[in-house]
Order: C-alpha cells, then structure tokens, then sequence
C-alpha cells in the first residue's frame, strides 16, 4: 500500500479535515494517509518528522503552511507544498507572544500552548535549513501550490527563486485549505504523483 504523508500547519493537529478528507478519498485507492501531531517546539518537530519519514518511507508528502516549512527540508521525497510559510519566526514575531489554542484536536488532549521568544529563536534555528542543497532531481520532486486570496503568507518569491515558476501552481484560494480546493487542486495532483 502507498503512504501520504500529511503535515499540517501551525496550531492546528494530525486530526484535521483535509487529512481525514484525503484519507477517505485515497484508501479505496489503495494509499494510507498518516497525519500524526506535529510537536509544537519547532526543532523537536523538525525532528521527530525526519525520524518519522526514515521509519515509514512515505510515497508523498502533502504539507501546508508551516507544515511545508518543514516538508521542504525532507528531501528525497515528492512533496506538495500548500501555501507554505517559510518564515515562520517572523510571522509570529508580528503577530504577537502569548497563548494560541489549537483549531483542531490534538491526541494529547493539549488544547492550547505558548508561543515566546523560545520559540522564535527556534524557528529562526530551523529555517536556517530551508532551501539547502537543491539539485535537479530535488526540483522535480517538490510541487508549490498556491492561494490568489491568501491575506496571510505570501512566499511565492522564495518558492519560485529556489524551485522555478514551472513548479508553481496557483488557485483560487485562501490560506487555509477547504473541501473544493483539496478535491479540485490538492488530490488531482496527489494522485498524479502516486499513479493512482
């Protein structure tokens, strides 16, 4: 059976409706989607993904927003890279310190946590390791898809720069994913790439 993959962006959990969408979508299809609890200190996170990838060899991986952050750096694998936010340190930087509930829930039962300065400093850490080592074969493997109405992250530059307008794709969307963005955009792609 093939494996997705899917990391979901920030304050949000493995719980949320576009893995549990996909994965009802892509199981008749003979693919099993893992959306595991991204931990919230970033390079704890950055970690246990790394570790995660070596132990089930995921097909694809289906990322967004801060998810993608970290997806990018997961080389050697297919990615699709969902409005990724690549500058995590800053974003939370203007949008202020303090206590953030989670959207979705998480295993743990964990309903809120803290963003502080630690935790900047430790974004400020992982994005260091953004767009490293990337060859020809990396650029196939690495999708970027897009939102025209996404009011908060823009990194299509830093996309583009480092990966090529060719492997862009834009849609007709906000930042947060939606049921007629991931079944019009996401799983076309998604099953593109797996051959499904």
């Amino acid at each position: 059976m093939k494996k997705v993959l899917y990391i979901h962006g920030f304050a949000s959990a493995g719980s949320t409706g576009s893995a549990t969408q996909m994965r009802n979508h892509l199981y008749p299809k003979g693919v099993q989607v893992i959306s595991p609890d991204v931990p919230v200190e970033p390079i704890t996170a950055i970690g246990f993904l790394k570790t995660l990838v070596a132990e089930e060899h995921p097909d694809l991986i289906v990322a967004t927003s801060m998810g993608a952050l970290y997806a990018e750096q997961l080389r050697g694998i297919p990615r699709i890279l969902v409005n990724p936010s690549f500058h995590m340190a800053r974003l939370l930087t203007f949008r202020g310190l303090g206590r953030r509930e989670f959207r979705n829930k998480r295993q743990d039962g964990a309903t809120e946590f803290k963003v502080d300065k630690q935790m900047i400093q430790a974004f400020q850490q992982v994005e260091k390791d953004s767009f490293k080592a990337i060859d020809a074969n990396e650029k196939a493997l690495v999708w970027g898809l897009f939102g025209t109405q996404d009011k908060l992250v823009n990194c299509q530059g830093d996309f583009q720069k480092h990966y090529g307008k060719d492997r862009m794709q834009l849609f007709e969307g906000e930042h947060f994913l939606n049921d007629k963005v991931l079944s019009k955009v996401v799983m076309p792609l998604a099953e593109q790439i797996l051959n499904v």
